[in-house]
C-alpha cells in the first residue's frame, strides 16, 4: 500500500514538469494548424538576430528531434505565427517550428524566455 501511495505521489509531483516540457508555456489553441502539424512541431531555444516581414534571423541551439546542429539561419515566419510579447533583436526566445507540406520548417510561434 505504501508503494502505491508513493508512486501516486511521485506521479502527481511530476505532472506539472511534464506538462511544462510539453507545452513550453505556449498556448497552441489559437494556432491554425492541423493536428499532424501540431504533433510534428518542435521547440528550440534561440536568440533573435533580426525580424523582417515574413522572416526572422535566429541563432538556435541544437534541435536533436530534427537532426539540426546549433546554427544561425533565416527562417520563414508563418503569417499567423504567435509572437508572444514584444520580441526584438537580441532577445532569447523559445521557437515553435512547424513542418510544412513541403517538408521545410517555419516559425509558428515565438515566446521570450
Amino acid at each position: 500500500m505504501k508503494t502505491i501511495a508513493l508512486a501516486a505521489l511521485l506521479t502527481l509531483a511530476a505532472l506539472p514538469v511534464a506538462q511544462a516540457q510539453t507545452t513550453h508555456g505556449m498556448d497552441h489553441s489559437n494556432m491554425h494548424m492541423s493536428s499532424e502539424q501540431m504533433e510534428a512541431a518542435v521547440h528550440a531555444k534561440a536568440v533573435v538576430n533580426s525580424i523582417g516581414t515574413g522572416t526572422a534571423n535566429v541563432s538556435h541551439d541544437p534541435i536533436p528531434e530534427i537532426g539540426w546542429p546549433a546554427m544561425t539561419m533565416d527562417m520563414p515566419v508563418l503569417e499567423d505565427a504567435q509572437m508572444m510579447g514584444d520580441i526584438k533583436p537580441g532577445d532569447s526566445v523559445t521557437l515553435m517550428l512547424v513542418k510544412g507540406g513541403d517538408g521545410l520548417y517555419s516559425i509558428g510561434a515565438m515566446m521570450p524566455n
